[in-house]
């Protein structure tokens, strides 16, 4: 291995969770759909997702495409989870539902937060229950605040650890 290898591969982890996170911006799904995480925090329970309108994404009345605006809200509760639960946990996308309220023009704004209570709390319930499912909802504003679409989200998240394990001290 030459030395600039070990260099590399040394400060991979000294990236921090969010410049990681937005490595996701290359990820061929949501790239090609033009699709980019504009910006999140630390600890990724919160992510602020945009959607760029281009001849890409465009559909024949020349605003965003449905199947984009979905695409932006896919996998974000679900990567939320995933992060803080940790591998004790296995965490899916159950169901989803998008309700159109407005034509997409220009860019398009999403923001997805499970807070650290709830996440806890998700925590707790799923250790003693075993699995369970949860509801969550975001809103696509267009550039003036309007509301483009709804999207609720259904993400099942089911205990596979040792209980001792999983609980946070």
């Amino acid at each position: 291995m030459k030395e600039i290898d070990k260099i590399d591969m040394f400060n991979w982890f000294r990236i921090s969770k969010k410049t990681k996170a937005k490595l996701i911006n290359f990820y061929l799904p949501l790239w090609g759909a033009n699709i980019k995480i504009s910006d999140c925090n630390e600890d990724l329970n919160w992510f602020q997702v945009q959607l760029t309108l281009n001849r890409w994404n465009k559909n024949i009345m020349g605003t965003h495409f449905g199947g984009s605006l979905y695409a932006m809200c896919d996998p974000f509760y679900m990567w939320i989870l995933m992060e803080n639960l940790g591998k004790d946990f296995i965490v899916w996308d159950k169901a989803a539902t998008i309700r159109f309220k407005k034509p997409g023009t220009g860019t398009v704004t999403a923001e997805f937060e499970i807070s650290k209570k709830e996440i806890e709390k998700i925590r707790l319930e799923v250790i003693e229950k075993g699995k369970n499912d949860y509801h969550f909802s975001t809103i696509v504003t267009n550039e003036k605040g309007q509301v483009v679409a709804e999207v609720d989200k259904t993400v099942y998240v089911r205990f596979n650890g040792s209980k001792s394990h999983s609980q946070r001290t």
